[in-house]
């Protein structure tokens, strides 16, 4: 089981991915492009480093007589010796000795002063956008700093050197041969050496070398970087438009949303969308008749053991495709021999007087105020006839809506509609109802439960899932005899080489489109 939601939910990511592979790609080339660019523009700039050692026995300080260190260990001393490289006025000298136009503030800020773990090396580095002259601050400021201390430990030599001959001086003279006189004069003795001889607790352990490449701008790690960030922020992108966008935009979904079972996918087809405007004329392809022959089959074979002979084809909104699906679905039972009415009830926004040639009036409408009769209402569409037979031609009997009435809800939940509804299927093998959009207007409700199933239509990739979940509820409590889902405008069938009459030989049936056609076909290869 967890593989299998692994696996569902690795699909669902692989697809999320997939629909929004343009924002992917077009957050992935910006960010790269930026990045390049950035880094193209900046001027280059470079870094070198020198490095200075430190003496942290603090030998000339013991022999002087004060504290020999820093109490706290190694990183404590290190902390000190960067702070002793900072102070003073070094940049000061380093821009006075180099010149160049340089100052105080900027050799200060082109100079880090960093230590390196618990040795006693301290590392000063310099940026400029000059190589030479960054080698040159660094190492101008490291001497600076040792002519500094090597002058700071002679002054301290020599303050100490005079307290210990002060020292001396006081002892009396049978004192100056005994353990003190001799320990001062051996102390006096080491600090004039160190004072002649120049010692120093830092020097230079590398100088600074001319660098042959910019540290900055680092244009290749940038554009890497950026193409990172730009596939990170696309994918982030992809999946919030898919937290969004709450079309649905699977079959399945639809089938999950409603609990019911898929009775077939009407393609997204130009041919669909022509015959919604040309009527009768337009002729479909024999790939998308046979669509909606699956439809009229699987209705069949969900239902085997009802008699399903009135069916309202629904949707939750507009634009779903409910009438072309109706309408074609009432047109493939035709073809394969039953006698069918279409009967369209949305009475505010009639379509079947233009789509299919016909008279508006007199219509349902007329009927159900007995202004017409059954018979002169309903007309009859040809539909044309079967290629190479003799027999007569296929005829669709349609009740058009009619005059347009102030009272759609009510004529629709009145006992004449009844009478309409209890003759339509005494008389017809198959009535398929068209009605208007469930959640935007209420007429059709008292529909739902006279007649023997509801089919519901989605959109791939128009219908919202939001509408969809709210018929789901309404439906769910209507009680209402729900048989399936259709997916309307799915870019794909899924009927392949079976579609097309001329890759396989028709088994015994009704033609489709002039062509012989039936349910099921045999192919002349075997897959």
């Amino acid at each position: 089981m967890d593989t299998e939601q692994t696996t569902r939910g690795t699909e669902q990511v692989l697809r999320v991915l997939g629909r929004r592979a343009v924002w992917i790609v077009l957050c992935f080339v910006v960010a790269t492009g930026v990045a390049y660019g950035l880094s193209k523009r900046q001027a280059k700039k470079y870094t070198t480093t020198a490095s200075l050692s430190f003496n942290n026995g603090q030998l000339g300080q013991q022999i002087a007589g004060l504290s020999g260190g820093v109490s706290g260990g190694p990183l404590a001393q290190q902390d000190s010796n960067i702070e002793l490289v900072k102070v003073g006025n070094m940049a000061a000298k380093t821009a006075q000795l180099l010149g160049h136009g340089l100052t105080e503030q900027r050799v200060s800020g082109s100079v880090s002063v960093s230590g390196k773990g618990e040795s006693s090396i301290v590392s000063v580095s310099a940026t400029s956008p000059s190589a030479a002259l960054a080698a040159a601050i660094a190492n101008t400021y490291a001497n600076e700093f040792v002519i500094e201390q090597h002058i700071t430990n002679r002054r301290l030599f020599k303050s100490a050197l005079a307290l210990v001959n002060q020292q001396l001086a006081k002892l009396p003279p049978a004192q100056r041969f005994g353990t003190d006189g001799l320990d001062l004069q051996e102390r006096a003795h080491t600090l004039s050496l160190l004072s002649v001889l120049g010692y120093n607790n830092a020097q230079v352990a590398s100088a600074a070398q001319i660098p042959s490449s910019p540290s900055s701008p680092r244009t290749k790690r940038n554009t890497i970087l950026g193409a990172v960030l730009g596939l990170l922020l696309g994918v982030g992108i992809a999946f919030l438009l898919e937290r969004f966008d709450r079309r649905i935009r699977r079959p399945d979904e639809l089938e999950a949303i409603y609990g019911l079972p898929m009775l077939g996918v009407a393609p997204k087809s130009a041919a669909l969308s022509r015959s919604a405007r040309q009527g009768k004329r337009a002729a479909l392809p024999p790939a998308e008749a046979e669509a909606f022959s699956l439809i009229r089959a699987h209705l069949r074979f969900f239902n085997v053991d009802r008699d399903v002979r009135t069916i309202v084809v629904a949707s939750p909104a507009p634009g779903d495709g409910k009438t072309t699906v109706a309408r074609h679905l009432a047109e493939a039972a035709v073809r394969f021999g039953s006698r069918v009415l279409l009967l369209e009830v949305d009475l505010r926004h009639p379509s079947f007087a233009q789509q299919l040639d016909i008279r508006a009036t007199p219509g349902l409408v007329d009927v159900l105020i007995g202004g017409s009769t059954m018979d002169e209402a309903t007309q009859t569409v040809d539909l044309g006839a079967p290629a190479g037979e003799g027999a007569r031609g296929w005829a669709l009997d349609v009740l058009a809506a009619g005059s347009t009435p102030p009272n759609p809800g009510e004529l629709l939940e009145s006992r004449a509609m009844d009478t309409v509804l209890g003759w339509a299927k005494s008389t017809y093998d198959l009535v398929v109802v068209d009605t208007p959009p469930l959640t935007a207007v209420s007429d059709a409700f008292p529909l739902l439960t006279k007649v023997d199933g509801v089919i519901v239509v989605g959109w791939i990739g128009r219908s919202r899932r939001d509408d969809a979940e709210g018929l789901q509820q309404i439906l769910a409590g209507s009680g209402a005899p729900l048989l399936g889902v259709i997916a309307n405008g799915s870019k794909t069938s899924g009927l392949g080489s079976y579609a097309n009459p001329g890759k396989g030989t028709p088994v015994s049936g009704v033609s489709v489109n002039g062509a012989s056609a039936s349910s099921e076909f045999v192919p002349t290869t075997h897959d």
